[in-house]
């Protein structure tokens, strides 16, 4: 198994809960519904992809959510697989409850 693929432990989740938050309430709720479906199964893999949209501007990260820009016309080398599957992990609608 690869190094990237294990998951993460409490304390690197901790930090990146903490790094993730943002200024914008619209991204902060779109990450908070991210971290409650996903934080018990992140891989190294995924953390560092979620942390090449966390250097991000908050317009920019909103607009790739909402899909008004594209990672391309942000900047090229965000175009990895790590990045795009975060990205479409963070796109998931909510789950619904009955």
């Amino acid at each position: 198994m690869d190094a990237t693929d294990e998951l993460v432990d409490e304390r690197v989740l901790s930090k990146l809960r903490w790094r993730c938050r943002r200024g914008l309430l619209e991204n902060d709720i779109f990450i908070g519904r991210f971290f409650n479906r996903f934080a018990s199964t992140l891989t190294v893999k995924q953390v560092q992809g979620l942390n090449a949209l966390m250097d991000l501007s908050d317009s920019d990260l909103l607009d790739l959510h909402l899909g008004r820009k594209t990672l391309a016309q942000l900047d090229a080398n965000l175009v990895r697989d790590e990045v795009c599957e975060v990205l479409s992990m963070l796109k998931q609608p909510p789950e619904r409850s009955i």
